[in-house]
């Protein structure tokens, strides 16, 4: 499908090759990048006007699709009452309002946000903010980290190191923190191993507890559902079982919600679904529905009051540039208020009743396994492969898929779709034939 009036093919491509480096790109063997012109609900459109059904969000942020226009209004309005002021010694409308408007939708007394740039700072400021919270509560031995297996929580140094299991970071080792890692325990469809497989990874942190507990500041993990490590599941259960036992060690429990906040798993956040309240959540790529760079990490109040003093020797010296811009703020806050305005719950839910039609589907081909769906996410493992990130068999689909009109982007041998919320219904028809078809070609 072209849109009309397209413009001419133009020599940006060019441009991009002799000037950007691109992230996760090995330039010396990957493919040419295609020159996006414009985009719209769920689709893109490159240059020459074909469209390209964004069936992973853009790396799972335009929760609402793309241009939407009352958040094109947001920005617009916004821009032309105030862009930008410092945020120390400085406030802003659009920065309470949305402060305000987070904790009411948020558990618990999860009070205080505090404001970053993007998903990686979010959990780097979580890192800093639970090592000093330790601190200025006069325990100066929790320096270290407990974190899960597959685990990706972004590219800074403190996330790199909560990272750990991922083989992205392992040429930078020497410059991480100390965290210890622990079994994760993944689930799928059909999975009728998953108790003993929790059993199995509960012993492993009580073991790691019991060895490292006393010098560790916190235990992170993405609640429900690893991303980058490949869409895995986890039950709710698993997951009180974990944070019960960090904080009977006496370790603040923190929620890396960047990639599962704001609908994703079915409910607003993950940790609602799993009746639990952590120490501190961090939120990001929905949370401004993909339109503007920002994020939060929000504190409960017991948190942030170990952080207030006389002096400043106790207070959370962390900052950027950017905190609080009014245009994020802005379009975060209309993009929260859309939830209400259309229902959006509703439509994810709607979206996870034709994801697990398709896992009926998928359990039958022989190139599937582990199929699985929660939310708007739908995934499996292609039968047969294995690696990380880029796998000989995914990036073939990868390129089919682009081919045929779908931006579906395999992690490794995981495929997944975890589409915009306004996708349509034949919108979704046609990415299922078209998943199903280019996993024939394998």
């Amino acid at each position: 499908m072209k849109w009309e009036n397209a413009p001419p093919v133009s020599d940006f491509l060019d441009i991009d090759k002799r000037h950007i480096w691109h992230p996760f790109t090995q330039h010396a063997t990957e493919r040419d990048p295609i020159v996006i012109a414009r985009a719209k609900a769920a689709s893109l459109f490159d240059e020459e006007g074909h469209e390209i059904l964004d069936l992973i969000s853009s790396w799972w942020t335009c929760i609402h699709g793309h241009a939407h226009p009352a958040i094109v209004e947001t920005i617009a309005a916004q821009a032309a009452t105030l862009e930008h002021v410092m945020f120390a010694g400085f406030t802003h409308p659009p920065a309470a309002k949305l402060a305000k408007a987070l904790t009411d939708v948020l558990p618990g007394d999860l009070n205080r946000v505090f404001f970053s740039d993007n998903g990686s700072t979010a959990v780097e400021v979580a890192a800093k903010l639970a090592y000093q919270y330790h601190r200025n509560k006069g325990d100066t031995a929790r320096s270290e980290f407990i974190a899960f297996e597959g685990g990706y929580h972004g590219d800074t140094l403190g996330a790199m190191s909560l990272g750990r299991g991922s083989s992205f970071f392992t040429l930078f080792e020497g410059l991480m923190c100390r965290v210890h890692p622990v079994p994760y325990a993944p689930t799928w469809d059909g999975d009728n191993a998953i108790e003993q497989r929790e059993q199995d990874a509960l012993k492993a942190l009580d073991a790691t507890l019991e060895a490292h507990g006393s010098k560790a500041a916190a235990l992170v993990i993405e609640p429900l559902m690893q991303g980058a490590g490949g869409i895995r599941f986890c039950r709710p259960e698993f997951l009180r079982g974990v944070a019960q036992r960090a904080r009977d060690a006496g370790l603040l429990v923190i929620f890396d919600e960047v990639a599962t906040g704001f609908g994703r798993t079915g409910a607003l956040f993950a940790c609602e679904k799993a009746k639990l309240v952590p120490d501190v959540i961090c939120l990001s790529k929905g949370l401004t529905a993909g339109a503007l760079p920002m994020s939060v990490t929000v504190a409960r109040d017991d948190v942030y009051d170990a952080f207030l003093s006389d002096t400043f020797d106790t207070a959370l010296a962390h900052g950027h540039s950017f905190t609080a811009n009014p245009l994020a703020c802005a379009v975060a806050l209309k993009s929260l208020a859309l939830f209400d305005e259309e229902n959006t719950l509703a439509r994810v839910a709607a979206i996870e009743a034709r994801h697990r039609e398709q896992v009926g589907l998928l359990k039958q081909h022989p190139r599937a396994e582990r199929p699985r769906a929660m939310g708007s996410m739908l995934a499996f493992e292609i039968a047969g492969s294995e690696g990380h990130y880029k796998t000989a068999d995914g990036e073939r689909l990868r390129d089919w898929y682009l081919n045929n009109g779908l931006n579906i982007r395999p992690l490794g041998p995981t495929v997944y779709l975890m589409p915009p919320y306004c996708i349509t219904d034949d919108e979704l028809t046609r990415a299922y034939a078209g998943l199903i078809e280019g996993l024939d070609t394998l």
